[in-house]
């Protein structure tokens, strides 16, 4: 996720330039303006700290990052991980002899960006909030390249509260009549994950409350081939009867308004 969606999510309620821990595109942390890389034998504890959202335990932590070997082997390589991080400068670690957390002065984006997702989801967003987007699909990738299984399930869990909470946001201006970021919103999700149809749903809908028959249209053929192509289905009804209803509706007006011209021209 880009520096500048995390930045605005900040300042908005925090007038200060804070420490944040940047996860998505990263890990890196932000100080005043200044970008510091994190020592590469410190990423992993420093990330899987902040994943937990609080304090765990010392040797909880060193046994999940070094499982192979002894406990005094993985508790050298944790206080090695902590000196390294220290060395560099990123003093964002909370420790003890018996336990680890982040600095309460320390923001990290994933927390940020999951509240802002919580408002959207809950309809409880403000108007700071619905001017706040993604600038495209990449945002949407935490810890890229990340494979151990607790940074794969953290990132399949954000990226689906993300979908639903781009789904909502698109709703949202649809209500208010902000249609071209509507369309954004919900294209970011369908860029994202084309297979997905609450996401091609509120895609078509933007269009549709725009006015913008033929690009529902659009939409709805593009998806219909990309199912058929990939899974051998069908969109469900409901999501065809969206696009196909405007369509009648359209032919009742053109034949209303053709009755009129004729009935007009013969008197």
């Amino acid at each position: 996720m880009s520096t500048d969606f995390v930045h605005a999510l900040i300042i908005k309620d925090i007038p200060e330039t804070p420490l944040v821990l940047h996860l998505f595109g990263g890990p890196f942390v932000t100080c005043e303006g200044r970008r510091l890389e994190i020592p590469e034998g410190s990423k992993r504890l420093l990330v899987f700290v902040a994943l937990h959202r609080g304090r765990i335990e010392r040797r909880y932590a060193a046994g999940a990052l070094w499982p192979i070997g002894d406990d005094i082997r993985a508790a050298g390589n944790l206080r090695s991980a902590l000196w390294r991080l220290n060395g560099a400068g990123i003093r964002v670690l909370s420790a003890d002899k018996h336990g680890l957390a982040m600095r309460d002065d320390v923001f990290v984006d994933l927390h940020i960006i999951s509240s802002w997702a919580a408002r959207l989801i809950g309809g409880s967003a403000n108007g700071d909030d619905l001017r706040i987007m993604p600038c495209g699909i990449d945002a949407l990738d935490l810890l890229p390249g990340w494979y151990d299984d607790w940074a794969l399930i953290e990132r399949e869990r954000i990226r689906q509260r993300l979908l639903h909470a781009l789904e909502a946001l698109s709703r949202r201006l649809v209500q208010l009549r902000r249609y071209a970021e509507a369309v954004d919103a919900a294209m970011i999700t369908v860029g994202s994950d084309p297979l997905r149809e609450s996401a091609q749903r509120a895609l078509i809908e933007a269009h549709l409350a725009e006015g913008n028959l033929v690009e529902a249209r659009r939409s709805f053929g593009a998806y219909r081939e990309l199912l058929a192509r990939e899974l051998g289905t069908e969109p469900d009804h409901e999501l065809a009867a969206m696009v196909s209803r405007p369509a009648r509706q359209w032919e009742k007006r053109e034949h209303a308004a053709g009755s009129r011209h004729l009935a007009a021209i013969s008197t």
